[in-house]
């Protein structure tokens, strides 16, 4: 009974070693993010800081005997081009279809190959989407960290429940989360999770969530992601409306004019995503187990909430710069 505890703790002790080393290196090799008129800091702060993600998961990976190596390719596949990015800011051109590797690694993982080729182009669309929407919210500090503790441990809930196969990946990768807070959440960051970190966890929550939705064959876990798919997912159609350039920077969404008309701190918008995350992670671990058209009335009524809050924010603010 010793020797798993020993070993949870010697991950445990790897992440926390590498949070150190990683900040002496990135302050050493100027791996910086520079605050510009777009930003939301005022100040250099290190970037990348996300990759103890990544590290997590290959405690797991080792630890777990080797378990879903198509999974752990791609999300290293993706870290590495993400890293990358932090590093050089590489082309959107370049960085898509490591997006679509990792996630059809997944799918592979998943063993739903079987599925007819015009379900699974869409399922990889959606994946990749997923991935940028995340990548995209990733804005402010805390806010990564703040949701990600949210909906892993939604994840990590269900798992123990149902006694799920997942529990060390999303207990290293909490464990992660939870060290990389100790820089992030604070007034003023010592570190963001940069693209690695953002993609990283997308990646790591899109796995889990298929591997887990398939499994208990509960459409209602999509709500495990829904405060962050409703902003991202309608900031996006506000762009669409207002034909920007998707990959170009903005502060369009939600979160970015609380901070900018609202004045509200970074952590206190950052807590107000977690609440609502947490309360949708309250309605799935109470309603995932109805059936499957009672599930989807739930997904669509949580929708539905979570988008009409969206739209009374977006336009109190439009309202406010009018004043």
């Amino acid at each position: 009974m010793m020797l798993p505890v020993l070993i949870n703790a010697l991950v445990v002790f790897i992440i926390v070693i590498s949070s150190i080393i990683y900040l002496k290196l990135a302050q050493k090799y100027n791996i910086v993010d520079n605050p510009n008129f777009r930003s939301s800091h005022t100040i250099p702060t290190i970037r990348g800081g996300g990759i103890l993600f990544f590290i997590a998961v290959l405690c797991y990976f080792v630890v777990s005997n080797f378990k879903a190596p198509y999974f752990v390719l791609g999300l290293s596949a993706i870290a590495l081009i993400s890293f990358l990015d932090d590093i050089l800011t590489l082309s959107a051109k370049l960085r898509l279809p490591f997006q679509f590797l990792a996630v059809g690694l997944v799918l592979f993982q998943l063993h739903v190959f079987n599925m007819p080729w015009y379900v699974l182009t869409s399922a990889a669309i959606v994946g990749v989407a997923f991935v940028n929407v995340f990548n995209f919210m990733d804005g402010i500090n805390g806010i990564t960290g703040l949701y990600s503790l949210a909906v892993l441990g939604g994840l990590l809930a269900l798992n123990t429940i149902e006694q799920l196969a997942y529990t060390q990946l999303l207990s290293y990768v909490l464990a992660a989360v939870v060290v990389f807070g100790y820089y992030n959440f604070r007034k003023k960051a010592r570190m963001f999770a940069g693209d690695v970190g953002s993609i990283s966890l997308a990646v790591v929550i899109l796995y889990v969530l298929l591997a887990i939705g398939l499994e208990l064959q509960a459409p209602v876990l999509i709500l495990l992601v829904a405060v962050y798919g409703i902003d991202g997912g309608l900031t996006i159609l506000y762009r669409f409306y207002l034909k920007e350039q998707l990959m170009q920077a903005h502060r369009h969404h939600l979160y970015q004019k609380l901070v900018d008309v609202w004045q509200w701190s970074h952590l206190k918008v950052s807590a107000v995503y977690m609440s609502l995350q947490l309360a949708a992670v309250v309605v799935v671990l109470l309603t995932y187990k109805f059936s499957i058209l009672a599930q989807v009335g739930v997904v669509v009524a949580g929708l539905v909430m979570l988008a009409v809050l969206y739209v009374v924010g977006f336009k109190a603010t439009v309202k406010k710069l009018e004043v």
